[in-house]
């Protein structure tokens, strides 16, 4: 049986997170960042599945051939999360394994589900690498500001609720936001056009998300913006956490231009439901 895990109960599972992997599933277990977790055991899980608090995937954690937890995913998945998922507008269920034991199990239990699969990259800084001499220069018309509770209140910029909808996306509130993270955004006649800041953090880690309007593409904003993220976590020692697929060539370039490193890859899954 599966069933869910309280949030003051997470801490139960941190032993299960591997030590190598995703930070977002350590952030959510330290209960930094939103998500569920549904466990095997509610007094001593062997295995869970956590789902990302901004419903962009699940996670399964643990013991990969645990049986009492494999037999009863399926059943757990159409009965509980595919019906909560479509009040979502959610119709297809993404997973990936917190460890690479978890791909052959993945890919056992969900073989008769028309099963795809895609490539993922990580990334992470060392100071030491950072490639400050590739920081572009952009039109003097776009300004970097760093995102302030002003500015997240500031309701004569234009397009303010799409700051505000990137934030509450990751965070339970702005205010556990301004307190654990760090953003920049880019302004364009009183809009905000590009943005990047941390959507999940654990310990000094911080997992990047980062998004330019389509009309300003191209003008390496993203570049820019993500250029003032890294300073900014180099002088608060934080470490920049970079996660993107490997078909998003943009986003592996702005990476590897920065001069943030390769540190694992992954692969993910999905099935409609």
């Amino acid at each position: 049986m599966i069933s869910e895990l309280a949030k003051r109960d997470f801490y139960k599972c941190k032993g299960l997170a591997y030590e190598r992997g995703h930070a977002e599933v350590k952030a959510i277990l330290e209960g930094t960042n939103p998500g569920r977790v549904f466990v095997d055991n509610l007094t001593s899980p062997n295995s869970g599945l956590i789902w990302l608090g901004n419903n962009d995937g699940f996670f399964f954690i643990g013991d990969a051939e645990n049986e009492n937890f494999n037999s009863n995913i399926n059943e757990f998945i159409d009965n509980v999360i595919k019906p909560e998922a479509r009040k979502l507008g959610i119709y297809v269920f993404e997973g990936i394994g917190n460890h690479p034991k978890w791909d052959k199990t993945i890919q056992e239990l969900f073989a008769h589900r028309n099963l795809s699969s895609w490539n993922q990259k990580v990334y992470k800084l060392k100071i030491e690498n950072y490639l400050m001499g590739n920081e572009p220069k952009i039109d003097d018309k776009y300004s970097v500001v760093k995102l302030m509770e002003d500015l997240y209140h500031d309701y004569s910029i234009k397009n303010i609720e799409f700051l505000q909808s990137k934030i509450k996306e990751f965070w339970t509130s702005p205010l556990e936001f301004f307190d654990k993270g760090l953003g920049y955004c880019i302004i364009y006649r009183n809009q905000i056009v590009s943005i990047c800041f941390s959507a999940f953090v654990y310990g000094n880690t911080h997992c990047v998300d980062i998004e330019t309007l389509p009309l300003h593409q191209g003008k390496r904003l993203a570049q820019k913006a993500a250029h003032a993220f890294v300073k900014g976590c180099i002088q608060r020692d934080m470490i920049p956490y970079w996660d993107c697929s490997e078909d998003n060539i943009g986003s592996v370039m702005v990476a590897e231009r920065i001069g943030l490193m390769n540190v694992f890859n992954y692969k993910g899954y999905d099935f409609s439901f």
